[in-house]
């Protein structure tokens, strides 16, 4: 891989180093001293969370679209029966939303709206399943950062005290432990974050689609109580 220091200005007189990319990681990990052990499981936790999650609310969010289109569309036409049956078959969380409400639509609308909303928190709760890991990392992950650096100033500290004298060498082990672990944990805090955030932004827009459906629903199923009221009188 190019190395990735070829693009930055040379010091006069600081030659490159003649590192690849991979090489310098390696060294990083290295650098971290016993830092990197827990600054490695929050990168390989967080990459897990990431792309289970990614592909998770994927999937859900394409069934979720398909599923309200098609009730809507049935809502529309005032086929309940239908519509029960398409949201029994589907395992979406719009579709148990909606199953749901369609199962008492004999009850009452208040009935109704009780069992949507009872839903709603449980299909709520499978959706932000795993954001609560990515929210914990986002603040754990700078935090053993800083700890790495306060054990490498207390390293610096005590390479002074050792050596009883004040030498660049003697200290440079210690505060390049500090440096790189401070930066590890903010590297890996700032993608997680951003991670984090752009899953409760779609869960948002899922949640406000699911909401829309169930309102329409509740309609749909209060002018059919009233169209069957006036037929009786």
């Amino acid at each position: 891989m190019m190395n990735i220091y070829s693009v930055l200005p040379q010091l006069p007189g600081v030659d490159a180093p003649e590192l690849t990319f991979m090489e310098q990681m390696v060294q990083s990990w290295d650098d971290a001293g016993n830092m990197r052990y827990p600054l490695g499981a929050c990168v390989v936790l967080g990459v897990v969370v990431i792309i289970w999650k990614f592909f998770d609310i994927l999937l859900k969010a394409g069934a979720t679209r398909k599923v309200l289109r098609e009730v809507d569309e049935l809502l529309a036409q005032q086929q309940i029966k239908e519509a029960l049956e398409l949201t029994r078959e589907s395992n979406s969380p719009a579709a148990n939303i909606l199953h749901a409400g369609l199962e008492r639509r004999d009850e009452g609308s208040d009935r109704v709206m009780k069992a949507i909303e009872n839903q709603g928190l449980i299909e709520l709760s499978k959706l932000e399943r795993g954001l609560v890991v990515l929210a914990t990392l986002t603040n754990v992950a700078p935090l053993l950062g800083f700890l790495g650096t306060v054990m490498g100033m207390i390293q610096a500290f005590q390479a002074i005290e050792f050596a009883g004298e004040v030498d660049a060498t003697t200290v440079a082990g210690g505060i390049k432990v500090a440096l790189t672990t401070t930066a590890a944990g903010l590297a890996i805090a700032i993608p997680v974050s951003i991670a984090h955030n752009y899953f409760v932004s779609r869960i948002d827009h899922l949640v406000i689609d699911m909401e829309e459906s169930a309102q329409k629903l509740i309609d749909a199923l209060f002018a059919m109580q009233a169209g069957a009221a006036e037929a009786g009188d």
